[in-house]
């Protein structure tokens, strides 16, 4: 029963992935935009929960379940300024320059949150009751389940959106072609930022979920995370939004399960020996599709 119960805690810290790798998953999708600040606005989320509990500097008083709104909305906005004051002017510009700037706001916020609050590990409360459900010989948290579901809803509605709305099929047109787009009469800016504010409320949510798993926040807790996710984008096929979640899923139980039947020690490091082997043997990921570069 312990291997079943190391598997629900590995598809826990999968969902998390799957969440973060959803973000990166859609701007690449749509921008051609690796985003490495993506990690940082999960920071952002949990500082967000930390301010808005009451610890220590206002005394909102939030019940912790709702601190996951002020965490959305923060993270939503802050996705929106960064895409329309960072990446916006160099939308045109080389890969390189894109990438570039994205790593530069990402060390931007992390110098900025250690100016602001240090660089100490702030503690957090239990956000979810310390109660399990029981299925059988197996107990789980009650983190651990509304971090699954949570994941299932999100991913649900996600696909739903993209593929059934308006806006979902404008974000598609935008993917394949973005020159065409523009000519049959899409607002690619305004794709854009939506993408943006998505995958942020994304993050926003993942953040509120990862503090409740991992109850402290510090400056730099964005760029493992955000790595890690990136190597779920990665394993599951970039730009494909079923690829992130199930490569989300994946890294979580190889890392959980390292971690319970090897040594922690190893656990980072499986993760980029996986995105080593990804990009030697399948580069294009489990549900990729094969780009064919215009000459």
């Amino acid at each position: 029963m312990d291997f079943i119960s190391q598997f629900f805690n590995g598809l826990q810290l999968g969902s998390i992935y799957a969440l973060v790798a959803l973000g990166y998953t859609m701007v690449y999708g749509i921008a051609k935009l690796i985003n490495f600040a993506h990690g940082d606005i999960i920071m952002v989320g949990g500082y967000t929960v930390f301010l808005a509990i009451g610890l220590p500097l206002f005394k909102t008083g939030l019940p912790l379940w709702l601190a996951v709104v002020p965490a959305v909305i923060v993270c939503t906005l802050l996705g929106v300024l960064i895409e329309r004051v960072a990446y916006k002017p160099l939308r045109n510009s080389s890969r390189i320059s894109l990438l570039i700037t994205t790593i530069g706001v990402s060390l931007f916020l992390q110098n900025l949150f250690v100016k602001i609050f240090t660089s100490n590990a702030k503690p957090l409360p239990a956000l979810f009751p310390q109660k399990s459900l029981s299925f059988g010989d197996v107990h789980l948290s009650l983190a651990t389940v509304i971090t699954i579901i949570s994941t299932i809803i999100l991913t649900y509605l996600l696909n739903l959106f993209v593929n059934k709305t308006k806006y979902g099929k404008a974000m598609l047109a935008v993917s394949e072609d973005y020159g065409a787009a523009e000519l049959v009469g899409i607002n690619v800016n305004q794709v854009m930022t939506m993408t943006f504010a998505i995958g942020s409320a994304l993050a926003g949510v993942a953040s509120v979920l990862y503090v409740a798993s991992y109850p402290q926040i510090q400056p730099f807790m964005g760029s493992m995370l955000g790595i890690k996710a990136f190597t779920a984008a990665v394993l599951g096929g970039i730009g494909s939004i079923p690829g992130a979640v199930v490569g989300g899923l994946i890294l979580g139980i190889i890392e959980v399960l390292t971690r319970a039947y090897l040594s922690s020690a190893y656990a980072d490091a499986i993760v980029f020996v996986i995105l080593i082997l990804v990009l030697l043997i399948q580069p294009n990921g489990l549900f990729g599709k094969l780009e064919k570069e215009k000459v």
